[in-house]
């Protein structure tokens, strides 16, 4: 008996029915292996971008040299806030310089897994501190005491020698921790050069010069 296909009148060739057949199957067998390729080369893809330094991936750090001190025009701008801040009678102390990461986790412990109140915001890593890009200052009194009264006016010419000293560090180029809104330090001073902490981890690094 002759086969006629259901969208013709004309009759289908005897061994025409397994042919169609075969040619189905081997279309299907060829869907399912691209389908196997794609698969596959979405995985590598995948693995690669999990495994590189992806700009999104804040995890993902570009290995960079060790950060042991401050940067060289930090140091030299800390050593001229000093110089100025003489100059107008006022005595400061560097209470902090650089610090590492693990210093930095010490601090951030305090008032959480540890006694005493919080000091810090941020984890290791996370401060401009662990990449020597920021100092912390206190006043000295005529007397010798270290304190961080933002009244005191130890030159005695009616004004914040806190203050006077924040406005010298702002025109030798710091910002000052105390204009933050979020959560004020007020003995912070800093210069990132315009390198946001994310590009700072990423292994970026402001010129010595």
């Amino acid at each position: 008996m002759i086969e006629r296909s259901p969208l013709s009148h004309h009759p289908i060739p005897p061994g025409r029915t397994q042919f169609d057949h075969a040619i189905r199957n081997k279309r299907k067998r060829n869907r399912l292996l691209l389908l196997i390729i794609l698969a596959v080369m979405a995985a590598i893809l995948w693995k690669s971008i999990l495994t590189s330094d992806h700009p999104f991936q804040d995890n993902e750090i570009t290995p960079a040299p060790p950060i042991t001190e401050l940067h060289p025009i930090v140091y030299a701008k800390q050593t001229e806030l000093i110089a100025e801040a003489k100059k107008a009678g006022i005595n400061i102390l560097i209470t902090d310089g650089f610090r590492s990461t693990e210093e930095q986790n010490v601090i951030y412990a305090r008032g959480r897994t540890e006694e005493g109140p919080i000091v810090t915001q941020v984890q290791g890593g996370h401060s401009y501190h662990n990449y020597g890009l920021a100092i912390d200052f206190a006043l000295r009194t005529t007397k010798g005491k270290v304190v961080w009264d933002m009244k005191y006016d130890g030159n005695g010419n009616g004004k914040s020698d806190w203050m006077e000293v924040v406005e010298i560090a702002k025109r030798l180029g710091f910002t000052w921790g105390g204009d933050w809104d979020n959560f004020p330090d007020y003995p912070h001073l800093q210069m990132d050069f315009g390198y946001s902490i994310r590009e700072l981890r990423k292994g970026l690094r402001p010129p010595a010069e």
